[in-house]
């Protein structure tokens, strides 16, 4: 697939009346008055007090602001990390999760924080806090993201918005909960990522209004009178090579058995490094892909465990049929993205985007990090690197999603 997915952008936007004024966890714009720009941040510094308070100086106290969003890096105590953002942004609702490497106003980081503010002037934000995801329940997902819509639909005076997804990147519930979310949205696109944790692979929080917690998800609707844009791209196309899972573990994401051999051993025949180890990086430059609805879709591969299984980012089942993809230029792939959005939007403010860290790799193993990181700085782009992205109703991997918001 080369280039975005064709999602239609938002509307224009036509005169209303200001946003009324509005209950906790929303902020309203009280004079009509002229658009605010979007507010973006980060900070390398180590310490998480130190960290806070140059973000706060980039994106403001939080006064004027219906919600930040705050991505950053599991190194950090996470209860310092509450402390400084309280101290820093008082009451005002603050959201975010770990991260796999930050994307900041100045470029890719690893082992600090980035930070946008959504100003009340345009922007209306509702949450919901989705806990237990172990225990997962679909009716109960479906009857609070209905009950998230209503709110949003009672005081959005029929502006349009869009849903934004982070969930504990660990919890192998995407699917389930994006497909749960995706389909009681009541139309409202959705885009979002998988919260990380470098790559250690052992624990990832979500940030919830002063709460970091794992084995959860949260759910925010941004309504806005901003033009937007939702998109994913990814750099892939398939190739000859096709591979059957025969044996698998679909709870644990966990293939032991390609093509009845083991899983790791034909994996690497297949991609023709018999006698490399495989590492993320290896995984990251040979993606596999599979076929759903006339298009592909990576299915990235997390690690490679002692028994020569492979886990998966994303769920994978026995009588699965997978292709060896080769990549494409990320970079005129990027290009072209930002070029159709900008001919949707016109000139972008800012954009909120999810990029997998399988990329990130992919990017330091062919030396167009810093090109990449380049153009997100140029296009305004604030995120982190993920451990899956979400789009629409699907969790997907290896791919760059995100939604694009225009000055006007």
């Amino acid at each position: 697939m080369n280039g975005a997915a064709p999602v239609p952008p938002a509307p224009s936007l036509p005169p209303l009346p200001p946003f009324p004024v509005a209950p906790a966890r929303t902020r309203a714009r009280g004079d009509g008055g002229p658009t605010v720009p979007l507010r973006r941040g980060g900070s390398d510094k180590m310490d998480a007090h130190a960290a806070v308070a140059e973000l706060r100086q980039q994106v403001g106290n939080g006064g004027d602001a219906a919600g930040i969003l705050v991505f950053f890096s599991p190194a950090y105590d996470r209860e310092e990390m509450l402390v400084a953002l309280k101290e820093a942004f008082g009451s005002t609702p603050v959201f975010g999760c770990t991260t796999a490497g930050e994307i900041t106003p100045f470029g890719y980081i690893s082992n600090g924080l980035t930070g946008i503010s959504f100003p009340a002037a345009d922007f209306m934000v509702h949450s919901a806090l989705f806990e237990g995801l172990s225990q997962f329940q679909i009716a109960n997902t479906i009857e609070r993201t209905h009950q998230l819509v209503s709110q949003r639909h009672a005081q959005a005076q029929g502006r349009p918005g869009f849903g934004l997804l982070l969930v504990d990147g660990l919890s192998t519930r995407e699917e389930q909960l994006v497909s749960a979310i995706g389909n009681a949205l009541a139309g409202l696109p959705l885009i979002g990522g998988s919260a990380g944790d470098g790559l250690d692979f052992k624990s990832t929080f979500v940030l919830h209004e002063g709460r970091c917690v794992s084995d959860a998800a949260i759910l925010l609707l941004v309504t806005t009178r901003r033009r937007f844009s939702v998109f994913k791209t990814e750099h892939f196309v398939p190739t000859e090579h096709k591979m059957v899972v025969t044996g698998a573990d679909l709870e644990t994401r966990r293939v032991f058995e390609i093509n009845a051999e083991p899983a790791a051993l034909e994996y690497a025949r297949l991609v023709g490094l018999s006698n490399e180890p495989l590492t993320p990086k290896i995984f990251a430059a040979h993606p596999v892909v599979v076929r759903v609805g006339g298009q592909y879709h990576v299915r990235a591969i997390q690690k490679v465990n002692p028994d020569n299984s492979l886990t998966f980012h994303c769920a994978i089942d026995e009588g699965l049929v997978l292709t060896v993809a080769r990549g494409i230029d990320i970079v005129e792939n990027l290009h072209e993205l930002f070029r159709r959005l900008e001919r949707e939007i016109g000139p972008l403010d800012a954009i909120i985007g999810f990029d997998c860290v399988l990329r990130n790799l992919e990017t330091e193993q062919r030396n167009l990090k810093a090109a990449v990181s380049d153009l997100f700085v140029a296009h305004r782009v604030t995120g982190f690197c993920t451990y899956g992205e979400q789009y629409m109703s699907m969790h997907v991997n290896q791919t760059f999603t995100g939604v694009a918001i225009g000055g006007t």
